[in-house]
């Protein structure tokens, strides 16, 4: 029997090269949910995709009080996306891997049912992931405020940017870089990965500052307390911009500072109880 009596089922928008086969897969678990004692919801896009009306629809932004868990199929970006949206209403995801890599969408599309069974009889590991809090101010007012679960990633498209990175209100240093990417250590296996970053285990409260191409190699990634305040504050640019998950781009201007810490907030992945992280990151990094 399940342990949830209300799912939602979320598919990401697929690419015209798989739609064919997505559409199929989707339709296939939706089938196979349909014939269990629950109640399914299927969010309002992915309805529009695979045209079954026969079920309860819903706007993504609404689904979260609805239901007792939300499965999504695609990738790591479509978590991201979903995570951030469905973060106040606390539900537990299951990501079924559509992307390429599935750090976060971690189930398999061919043993899908079989997982999905595990977890839905209450045999899994809840993975519970931090996530930042970011605020862009300027003239001493809050202009943005997003949650990122993967990064914050300050950037410039053209000629170096110049930072000043400030812990706690203790100044760290001045850089000249690319960037600087902000992470939580879910984001560790993301960007600041092929920055050269550390990996940090996602049970770690802790958040990791990595350097893009820094003009002085000294400046070397570093990991803080989860509890710290991070702030910084731009000192020379021609055009930067913050980066969400990768997802949402805010153009910044000299006056920006930017504080990043923790969010009150926090969202749990379902893993089936064979779940082991070291070996996700053997398969997906092709270590040896």
């Amino acid at each position: 029997m399940s342990k949830f009596k209300k799912i939602a089922v979320i598919g990401k928008y697929p690419s015209f090269e798989d739609a064919g086969d997505f559409h199929t897969q989707l339709i296939e678990l939706i089938d196979y949910l349909s014939k269990k004692n629950i109640e399914l919801i299927i969010e309002e896009k992915t309805q529009k995709q695979i045209n079954l009306n026969q079920f309860k629809s819903s706007p993504l932004k609404d689904i979260g009080p609805q239901v007792d868990v939300a499965i999504i199929v695609g990738g790591d970006g479509t978590m991201l996306g979903v995570a951030r949206t469905l973060v106040d209403s606390q539900i537990p995801l299951i990501g079924v891997n559509r992307g390429r890599f599935g750090f976060l969408a971690d189930l398999n599309i061919d043993s899908m049912f079989t997982n999905i069974d595990m977890i839905l009889e209450g045999d899994f590991i809840r993975d519970n992931r931090m996530l930042i809090d970011t605020r862009i101010i300027r003239s001493d007012k809050v202009i943005y405020e997003s949650l990122s679960l993967n990064d914050v990633v300050i950037k410039t498209g053209l000629k170096l940017i110049e930072l000043e990175v400030v812990i706690d209100d203790r100044f760290v240093h001045k850089q000249r870089s690319d960037g600087i990417i902000v992470s939580t250590p879910t984001g560790t296996t993301a960007y600041a990965l092929s920055a050269g970053g550390s990996i940090l285990h996602p049970s770690l409260d802790a958040i990791s500052i990595v350097p893009i191409s820094p003009h002085t190699l000294s400046n070397r990634p570093i990991a803080v307390s989860g509890s710290s305040e991070i702030e910084i504050k731009i000192i020379h640019m021609d055009e930067a911009y913050a980066s969400i998950d990768g997802q949402i781009k805010f153009p910044l201007d000299i006056r920006d500072r930017i504080e990043i810490k923790k969010a009150k907030q926090s969202i749990s992945i379902l893993h089936p109880n064979n779940y082991c992280y070291f070996e996700m990151l053997r398969n997906k990094l092709n270590w040896g």
